[in-house]
């Protein structure tokens, strides 16, 4: 098992990883009869996709002995209605530092590869952008 899922009441659950102990919380959003005062689960599917790429980045690039500390990402979710679900995803990776074409090439690569992006519906639209220094 991975995690357990508890529902808190007030649409909002608590979610813990087991193995680790580590916990979050989400809220149904505003627009959705939610407080809005915690990721949503549309938000941290969105989210993931971000730290998926982020993680299978800097895994390639500690392979090739670079250091991707302070690299970003801005994730924009886009919901649609008939049925309410996510229809894009847009995400701006902001990487400080320099690289040669290939190296650019490769990472990038390594990105739109990543696990959570084959997992996610085509339907859903994926925008990624990358921002090197």
């Amino acid at each position: 098992m991975t995690s357990k899922v508890t529902y808190l009441g007030q649409l909002r659950t608590k979610n813990q990883h087991l193995k680790s102990g580590n916990t979050y919380t989400t809220d149904a959003p505003l627009d959705n009869n939610g407080k809005g005062e915690a990721f949503s689960p549309t938000d941290t599917v969105a989210t993931g996709l971000a730290n998926c790429m982020l993680t299978v980045m800097g895994i390639k690039a500690q392979n090739m002995e670079l250091d991707m500390s302070g690299t970003t990402a801005e994730v924009t979710k886009i919901m649609a209605s008939d049925p309410r679900r996510i229809s894009k995803i847009i995400i701006k990776i902001d990487l400080p530092f320099q690289a040669e074409d290939k190296t650019r090439k490769i990472l990038e690569h390594t990105a739109r590869t990543c696990p959570v992006i084959y997992s996610l519906h085509p339907d859903i639209e994926k925008d990624v952008t990358f921002n090197w220094q």
